[in-house]
């Protein structure tokens, strides 16, 4: 069974809650009225009996009202709904005065006389006809102190009425009124939703091939508009990693088409004619140095790949930056004594990290400093402790880098001098290893370059503080 869309479940939700709403209100609206019906039916018997009992007080005994019925007559002449009852407590079943139909039950009305007291009471009834009387009950003191008790009864059919036409007219109006909610709910969520139909067709248009739409966050909604600018940020940042693995991967090629091009003419020219094992020698020892190279584009391709999954990593744990630098000028110092440079390591600072990957970013920065560094010339090597960063510093005595470079010099197979590193044995991923190290280690790889003076690259690193167990390993890239 397929789903119901979320406009319908939302439109069917609004209308069921609309109409439950309408109906509590219709049924509240009734007892509401009707409480207030009586209330006023209350009201105006009490006021009714009052002016009674201010003409009973007149009378001297009970003879006196069944003689002189005049002025009680008065009180409730013109009003049809009303009917005056004036008892002997002697004689609880013949009436002294009757004005009016009443109760026609005279059960009911015998139950009314015998519970009238002093205090003013109401009762409701019921004659044999349906017909239904508020009663209000009370006993009345006369001149000579004797008391007759009075029942004063109003027949509530034109409440009854109104309360019958306020039901006949909710029961006509009720159903429209639902389908009216319901057809509003459905227009509301209609256009609520509209911008979502704008967020399907944006994502049917997107593809690996075209990542340049985005969605208007123009007079939409707050909810969604936050939805719809993570969207846009998300898009964009797919679109920049898929324009950059697309340049990666034309770097790539053209990294490795370069060695297979001279692997291959080198065969082909070397199988084109007999030669002399010597020559087959040169051959297979040039061949050896261009497999090497692809070897070396190919292991620095791994090491990427694997920095960018931080959480096969091992926990980090605390690391002496001036120890890893003195390492690491151990292992270059033979290369440095050939060329007459001298490695100075300066000062003393202790990070957060993977030993061996810091290891492997000083490393990439000694190399390409003693690269470029003149012979007889000195590479210091400085760490700085500060408050909240601890940083290492390269810097070598060359010629420099022009301002152009700079921003460039972290990406992969970026090169200043292009002919001179493939010579040199530069895979040019040398220092976007270097930067996608920082990045796991949540710092930053910095460089800074006078041309013909000096040239330092820097490594910043957050200061070192304790970090939860399970967090280890797991920083974000």
């Amino acid at each position: 069974m397929k789903p119901a869309s979320l406009s319908m479940r939302l439109g069917l939700t609004v209308s069921i809650l609309g109409a439950l709403l309408v109906v509590f209100l219709a049924i509240l609206a009734y007892f509401a009225l009707t409480h207030e019906l009586n209330a006023l039916s209350r009201d105006s018997l009490q006021k009714k009996m009052a002016q009674v009992e201010h003409s009973l007080s007149l009378y001297v005994d009970a003879n006196e009202v069944s003689g002189k019925p005049h002025i009680l007559l008065d009180q409730v002449m013109g009003h049809d709904n009303l009917t005056l009852t004036i008892y002997d407590r002697s004689n609880l079943r013949t009436p002294l005065l009757k004005s009016g139909s009443g109760l026609k039950d005279p059960r009911a009305e015998l139950r009314a006389v015998r519970g009238t007291t002093e205090q003013l009471a109401y009762s409701d009834s019921i004659d044999d006809e349906g017909a239904k009387f508020l009663t209000a009950s009370q006993l009345i003191r006369l001149k000579d102190g004797s008391s007759v008790p009075v029942l004063l009864s109003m027949d509530n059919a034109h409440d009854q009425a109104l309360l019958s036409a306020y039901l006949r007219s909710t029961l006509i109006a009720l159903p429209l009124l639902l389908v009216f909610i319901g057809l509003t709910a459905w227009g509301a969520v209609q256009r609520g939703l509209a911008p979502l139909r704008e967020f399907r067709k944006v994502a049917a248009r997107v593809s690996t091939q075209d990542l340049e739409h985005r969605l208007s966050v123009v007079n939409m909604p707050q909810e969604l508009s936050e939805l719809a600018q993570g969207i846009n940020f998300m898009l964009h940042r797919l679109d920049a990693g898929v324009q950059q693995l697309s340049q990666f991967s034309d770097d790539l090629a053209h990294e490795l088409r370069t060695p297979i091009n001279n692997l291959m003419g080198k065969a082909q020219v070397t199988l084109s004619r007999e030669r002399t094992s010597e020559e087959y020698q040169d051959v297979l020892v040039s061949c050896t140095e261009e497999l090497e190279r692809v070897a070396r584009i190919v292991s620095d391709m791994l090491f990427l790949a694997q920095v960018s999954h931080p959480s096969a990593l091992a926990p980090f744990e605390s690391v002496a930056l001036e120890a890893e630098a003195a390492k690491v000028a151990e292992m270059f110092s033979l290369a440095a004594q050939d060329k007459q440079i001298h490695l100075n390591v300066v000062g003393s600072a202790s990070v957060l990290g993977d030993r061996l990957m810091i290891q492997r970013a000083i490393s990439n920065l000694l190399s390409n400093a003693l690269r470029h560094c003149p012979n007889g010339k000195t590479i210091t090597l400085l760490i700085e402790q500060g408050a909240t960063q601890a940083s290492l510093l390269v810097s070598n005595p060359g010629a420099g880098i022009e301002a152009q470079h700079l921003p460039h010099l972290f990406d992969r197979f970026y090169r200043v001098d292009s002919a001179r590193s493939r010579s040199q044995g530069s895979t040019g991923l040398g220092l976007a290893i270097v930067r996608s190290i920082m990045s796991l280690h949540q710092g930053v790889a910095e460089v800074k370059s006078l041309p013909g003076v000096m040239t330092v690259f820097r490594l910043g690193f957050p200061a070192a503080t304790p970090m939860a167990p399970s967090l280890a390993g797991k920083l974000p890239q």
